[in-house]
């Protein structure tokens, strides 16, 4: 078979491409606690899954389902098995969205949505470049294989499951992250802090009675909101927090009922891989807090949560900052805050770390120097390393590099991505240099013109890859 333009091919499939891409959009497949044993991660979940088995199926792919929680759609035969890792679970979509989060909305060239660019259209844009190659009836000499998982927002359940019964992939990308080729992934570790606060002692002109924030580990936290019992002067506090709100230019807002005054603040939600991309709603709330007359334990709970998470997400006052020449700084996210008055003062923190640091040893000087706090580490990922020489590696820039003429820059991420989960396999793309990354953001969207481009290397690579027959 001649040269083939690639590019071409998928203009041809693209508007099928778009309205396959908003009917996943449009499946609201946020993890549920209403699981079945047919739906474990909840029925839109599930609904996901099957959604992309059914195209698979449709267009003449070999297609299983694994435990519900995750499958495959395959093309190409041959020994050999080369892997594309996507997931159709999404995060919360959170608030204040101009777009509907569930509807794939297309607008100025950009599709909106939870999922639009963190997983469904990478997803969308892999299966389309399997099933141009498909269409074209191209044979290949090993099989390609796109695992679907449903739970890479949260635990990796569905990959874990996956591979203790079918076939890791000799080779493998996830389409989950930006091009070039993001060769090292750093450590993920998730750890509840249970901070020790004194007891209330008499009573306090302001009793915080709750403090909560947060809904995920991989999310800086977009909402915070507090119940306070005040003894007096409701009008001036909540003036004080007006004017708060105001000169610094926030959202938030209060009521009160049943006797019970209510703070909520807003903040921006991003991706724990880069806090400072948001604004955590939960340290915004708990500065003006801290200020009050509370009570000495919600106090302690809210000086603790400022002196070591205000302005710093490089763990520089946890005692943890590191730096990695390939794989950058570690990143911490203050992620879930859980306060209960006398029950519960907890904080869910993400740590995100190179190669070079020493867990083992950083979580017991973590707990050496936050002396009145019992640590629990809920989840560690170790970090993800492929050699840059590797020929696969090499394979997958060459194709970069001709399809886009750019040059084919190899990438480290504080972003988790299902690579690691193959023995050699690295994140490509879809999200092209310089574009803005708004996953987990509201309003997130991908551009579609990016979309398709991503679409054309991924065909091109997986031909590469999985070596035309002769």
């Amino acid at each position: 078979m001649g040269t083939i333009n690639w590019r071409n091919e998928i203009k041809k499939r693209e508007v099928e491409l778009i309205q396959d891409l908003q009917a996943l959009i449009q499946i609201p497949s946020v993890k549920s606690e209403n699981v079945t044993e047919e739906a474990p991660f909840g029925r839109e979940v599930r609904q996901a899954l099957d959604f992309m088995l059914e195209l698979g199926e449709k267009n003449g792919f070999q297609v299983k389902n694994t435990g519900n929680v995750a499958g495959h759609l395959e093309i190409g035969e041959g020994e050999e098995l080369v892997g594309i890792l996507c997931h159709v679970d999404v995060v919360p979509p959170g608030d204040d969205w101009s777009y509907k989060p569930f509807e794939g909305e297309v607008e100025n060239g950009k599709i909106f949505g939870r999922g639009a660019i963190d997983d469904k259209g990478p997803t969308i844009a892999a299966y389309y470049a399997m099933k141009t190659i498909q269409e074209l009836a191209i044979p290949l000499k090993k099989r390609v294989r796109m695992i679907v998982g449903t739970d890479e927002e949260s635990t990796w359940q569905c990959v874990e499951h996956y591979f203790k019964t079918e076939e890791m992939p000799g080779v493998g990308f996830a389409p989950d992250a930006d091009f070039p080729i993001i060769f090292a992934e750093k450590g993920i570790a998730d750890v509840e802090l249970n901070i020790d606060v004194p007891d209330a002692e008499g009573i306090a002109p302001i009793q915080v009675e709750s403090f909560h924030a947060g809904s995920r580990y991989n999310m800086v936290p977009d909402y915070a909101k507090a119940a306070l019992l005040i003894e007096h002067h409701h009008t001036l506090f909540l003036q004080n927090y007006t004017e708060y709100i105001k000169d610094r230019n926030l959202e938030g807002s209060y009521y009160i009922d049943g006797g019970i005054v209510f703070l909520e603040m807003n903040g921006v939600s991003a991706h724990a891989a880069e806090p400072d991309d948001g604004q955590n709603a939960a340290l915004l709330l708990a500065a003006f807090l801290a200020e009050a007359a509370v009570d000495p334990a919600a106090n302690a709970y809210l000086r603790f949560i400022l002196e070591y998470f205000k302005e710093d997400t490089r763990g520089n006052r946890l005692g943890i900052a590191s730096a990695d020449p390939e794989m950058g700084d570690v990143t911490v996210n203050a992620a879930l805050f859980r306060y209960e008055n006398q029950q519960t003062a907890q904080v869910g923190v993400n740590i995100r770390y190179p190669v070079s640091f020493a867990f083992e040893e950083e979580i017991k000087k973590l707990e050496r120097t936050l002396s009145n706090v019992s640590l629990r580490v809920v989840d560690n990922n170790p970090p993800h390393y492929i050699e840059p020489d590797d020929p696969f590696v090499q394979t997958l820039q060459r194709v970069y590099e001709e399809e886009t003429g750019e040059k084919a820059e190899l990438l480290s991420t504080g972003g988790g991505t299902y690579a690691r989960a193959l023995k050699t396999g690295v994140a490509f793309g879809a999200l092209f240099p310089g574009r803005a990354d708004v996953a987990h953001q509201k309003n997130e969207y991908a551009v579609l013109d990016d979309l398709f481009r991503a679409a054309a290397i991924y065909a091109r690579a997986i031909v590469e890859l999985a070596g035309e027959k002769k």
